[in-house]
């Protein structure tokens, strides 16, 4: 159990660390005029599974889920709708309104969600003992010495 829920932590930092990463590298770019919105989701996935420690597919659906919500929340902050006024609309009329976007953004939320979900559910850097017991009281002395 123990291995279990520290691969898990060490995947949900990687995940933010590439969240964080790929959020920065799109201001970056759209500052410049392009546009990579499967740049953020990518990264995402792409550091949860550097940093996971086993394979799991599951993890890979819920990064892809969390690229699509990282999508929306970015394009939501830096491509708002606009209202009558000229005042940005909200979070909500973002996601009610997804099919009114562009092909191409929504084309890119897609390879965002796919490769959040095929790098998301791998397993990268080994950085736990292979033989690290469910349990701290499963441990006897000498077993962890090699």
């Amino acid at each position: 159990m123990k291995r279990v829920v520290l691969g898990q932590l060490l995947a949900l930092v990687g995940a933010v660390a590439g969240g964080v990463i790929g959020y920065l590298a799109f201001g970056w770019l759209v500052s410049r005029g392009f546009y990579g919105l499967a740049i953020p989701g990518a990264l995402l996935g792409l550091g949860c599974g550097w940093l996971a420690q086993d394979r799991s597919r599951v993890r890979g659906i819920v990064c892809a889920i969390a690229a699509l919500g990282l999508s929306i929340l970015i394009e939501g902050k830096f491509f708002p709708f606009i209202d009558e006024d000229g005042r940005p609309r909200g979070l909500t009329f973002m996601v009610t309104h997804l099919h009114q976007l562009s092909p191409v953004t929504l084309l890119m939320m897609a390879i965002a969600m796919f490769v959040a979900f095929w790098t998301g559910q791998d397993a990268g850097i080994r950085l736990l003992p292979p033989n690290l017991p469910a349990r701290s009281e499963e441990v006897r002395p000498g077993e962890m010495d090699g």
